[in-house]
C-alpha cells in the first residue's frame, strides 16, 4: 500500500505513515520521543493543526499533511480544552439534574460565569451549595473515568431529534435553522450536544479546572494556559461582573441573548429596531456617565479600553453629552507625549517598548495638568512619530471655570499615569466590548473575538490591512492589554460596555470575505476559520440603519467624528 509523507511541524521531520493514520498515534509516538530525549514527559497533546485547520486526535491521515501537534499553551489548544471542559460541566449537570438546565453566560478572566436553573414546572433545584458539591463531585467523576470525546457527523434531522428532548431550546432552534444537510456533534457518553470547536481528546487531559459558587450562580474557573498546573488567578471584579449581570437581564427583557434569538428578530424584519434599540442604550450610557462626571464636581475625565473597543467614538460621544451639560470640553493626546527615541524603555529583546506606560513623559505630563488645573496657559507638545521625537508648534491650552479635560488612553487608569494630580479632579472611565450575543445557552461568544473582528474590518478600511496582518499581530496586542489595561479596569469610576446587540450581523458582511482570503499556509487561518464559525450563523444587517455617529461607524466609516 501507498504510504503516505507528512511533515511533523513540531520537529520539521519528514515521515512515511500508513494511509488512514490517526493524529493519536502521531502524538503518542512523539510524546515518547520527546521523553526519551528530555527525561520527562511532555504536556498532553490536545489535538493538531493538520494543514492549519483544528482537528482531534481521532482525525485519519490520508493525503499528505503539515501536522502541528497541540498542547494546553498554544491558542488553540487552550480553546479544545476550554470547549471540553465546557462539556464535560453541560454532562455534569445533566447526569446530576436531567430536568435543569445549564447557561453559560460569559467569561470572567479564564473562567466563565454559569447559572443552573430548572427547566420543567413541576422541578425545583435544591439551595446552590448543594447543587455546585453535586455538579463539582459529578465533574470529577468524569475526569477519573477519563472518557473520550466523540465528534460525529450526521445528519442534520437526526442530531435535531436527539437534541429535542434535552431542554436546549435555543440549541434546538439553531440546528433546526442551519443550512447544512450534516453538522457534527459531540458525545461524552450518552450526553449529546454541539460545541462550538474542536474537543481534546477525553475527559482524563482535564487536570486543572473548579466549580464553586459565585454570586447567585457558578464559577467554572480554567488552568492558566501559561502555567497549566495551576488555576488561572483570579482577582474579584465586581464592577466588571455588574456590567455582565446588567447585560444579561437587558437582554433577556428582549429576549435576544443567543444567536438564535436575534436571527429570528432579523428574519421577521425587525432587524432596524433591534439597531434603534442598541443605540438608545448607547446614547442613555453616555448621558448618565456624563451626568455622573458633573455630580463628581472633576474637571478631567480619564478614559482607557484595550485594542477596538471604541474608546475613540466614547470619547467624542461623551465630549458631546459633556457640553449638552455646560462644560467647556478640552481633549489632550497621551500620544503627544511619548519620551523621544533615545528616552523609550526596551523590551529584554533590544526592541523599544511603546506600550510601557514609561514610555511617556509622566512627569512633564503631571506638571502641564497641575499647570492647567492652576488656571495657567501651557504649551502642549506634538509629538513626530518619522522623527522619534516631540516638538511645539504654538498650541496651548488654558482652562476655564466651566472647563473639563478629557484624556483618552490605554494607560488612562493607570495611578502612575497622573500620580500628582489630586484624585478629587479625575473621573474615570472604562470602555470596552465586554459583552455578546451567545451562540446557545452553552457556546458563548467572547468579547476578546468580537475585538478581533472589529479589528479586522478597520485596518482593512483604514490602513489597508488584510485579515492574516491582523490576526498576526492581535496576540501581541492581547499581551499588552493584559499587562496595560486589564489591571487597572476596576479603578473605573464606571464602566461602559460598548458592544452591540446587532454589530456581528453588520461586520459579518466586510469582515467574511476578508476571513475567506486568509491563506492556508499560515497558523492564521485556523483562527479565521475560528471567526468564520461563529458568524456564518448569524444573519446580516444592512448598515445603512446605523446612525454616523455609532460606535460601528469608528470601524465601517462614514463617521461624523474625526478620528
Amino acid at each position: 500500500m501507498t504510504q503516505v509523507e507528512i511533515v511533523l511541524a513540531n520537529t520539521g521531520e519528514r515521515m512515511q505513515i500508513e494511509p488512514g493514520t490517526p493524529v493519536a498515534q502521531l502524538a503518542a509516538d512523539y510524546v515518547k520521543a520527546k521523553t526519551v530525549a528530555d527525561g520527562k514527559a511532555p504536556r498532553p497533546i490536545l489535538g493538531a493543526l493538520v494543514n492549519n485547520k483544528v482537528e482531534p486526535l481521532q482525525y485519519r491521515i490520508y493525503n499528505p499533511k503539515t501536522i502541528q501537534l497541540l498542547d494546553i499553551t498554544s491558542r488553540q489548544g487552550f480553546r479544545m480544552y476550554r470547549n471540553a471542559l465546557t462539556m464535560m460541566l453541560y454532562t455534569a449537570v445533566h447526569d446530576s439534574y436531567p430536568k435543569a438546565v445549564l447557561h453559560i453566560d460569559h467569561s470572567l478572566q479564564n473562567g466563565f460565569y454559569c447559572r443552573i436553573e430548572s427547566a420543567v414546572d413541576d422541578f425545583q433545584l435544591p439551595p446552590n451549595d448543594e447543587v455546585c458539591r453535586t455538579v463539582r463531585e459529578r465533574m470529577i467523576a468524569l475526569q477519573e473515568q477519563d472518557i473520550p470525546f466523540v465528534a460525529k457527523t450526521m445528519l442534520r434531522t437526526d442530531a435535531v431529534e436527539l437534541v429535542r428532548p434535552r431542554h436546549m431550546e435555543r440549541t434546538l432552534y439553531l440546528l433546526e435553522h442551519l443550512k447544512q444537510l450534516y453538522i457534527e456533534m459531540n458525545f461524552l457518553g450518552d450526553t449529546v450536544h454541539k460545541i462550538n470547536g474542536k474537543l481534546a481528546p477525553s475527559t482524563g487531559c482535564l487536570t486543572t479546572w473548579d466549580f464553586r459558587q459565585y454570586g447567585d450562580g457558578y464559577m467554572l474557573q480554567c488552568a492558566d494556559p501559561e502555567h497549566p498546573d495551576k488555576l488561572s488567578l483570579y482577582t474579584d471584579t465586581p464592577k466588571l461582573f455588574a456590567i455582565f449581570r446588567e447585560h444579561y437581564q437587558w437582554t433577556e427583557l428582549l429576549h435576544t441573548s443567543t444567536v438564535g434569538d436575534y436571527n429570528r428578530i432579523v428574519y421577521n424584519g425587525g432587524g432596524q429596531n433591534l439597531i434603534l434599540l442598541a443605540e438608545a442604550l448607547h446614547e442613555k450610557k453616555y448621558a448618565e456617565i456624563a451626568e455622573q462626571v458633573r455630580q463628581s464636581g472633576a474637571r478631567m475625565v480619564l478614559l482607557a479600553g484595550p485594542s477596538s473597543s471604541g474608546k475613540t467614538t466614547s470619547c467624542r460621544r461623551l465630549s458631546v453629552q459633556l457640553s449638552v451639560l455646560g462644560y467647556d470640553v478640552n481633549q489632550l493626546s497621551l500620544d503627544d507625549y511619548f519620551m523621544s527615541r533615545e528616552r523609550t524603555p526596551k523590551l529584554p529583546n533590544g526592541e523599544y517598548d511603546f506600550e510601557s506606560v514609561d514610555a511617556l513623559d509622566i512627569p512633564l505630563l503631571n506638571e502641564h495638568l497641575n499647570a492647567l488645573f492652576s488656571g495657567e496657559e501651557v504649551q502642549i507638545p506634538t509629538f513626530d512619530f518619522i522623527k522619534g521625537s516631540p516638538f511645539y508648534s504654538g498650541k496651548t491650552l488654558k482652562l476655564g471655570p466651566r472647563s473639563i479635560l478629557v484624556v483618552e488612553g490605554i494607560h488612562a487608569l493607570n495611578p502612575k499615569l497622573t500620580a500628582e494630580i489630586d484624585e478629587s479632579l479625575k473621573f474615570k472611565v472604562y470602555v470596552s466590548a465586554l459583552t455578546q450575543l451567545s451562540i446557545d445557552d452553552q457556546n458563548i461568544i467572547h468579547g476578546t473575538d468580537n475585538r478581533l473582528v472589529r479589528r479586522i474590518v478597520r485596518d482593512n478600511n483604514f490602513r489597508g490591512w488584510n485579515a492574516y496582518e491582523t490576526i498576526r499581530r492581535w496576540p501581541e496586542v492581547v499581551r499588552g492589554e493584559r499587562r496595560h489595561i486589564f489591571p487597572y479596569q476596576e479603578n473605573a469610576n464606571v464602566m461602559f460596555n460598548s458592544a452591540l446587540l446587532y454589530e456581528l450581523g453588520v461586520l459579518k458582511r466586510y469582515a467574511e470575505p476578508l476571513l475567506k482570503q486568509v491563506p492556508e499556509d499560515c497558523e492564521e487561518y485556523s483562527i479565521a476559520r475560528q471567526l468564520l464559525g461563529f458568524s456564518e450563523l448569524l444573519l446580516p444587517i444592512d448598515d445603512k440603519f446605523i446612525p454616523y455617529n455609532s460606535i460601528m461607524r469608528e470601524f465601517l466609516g462614514g463617521s461624523t467624528f474625526e478620528y
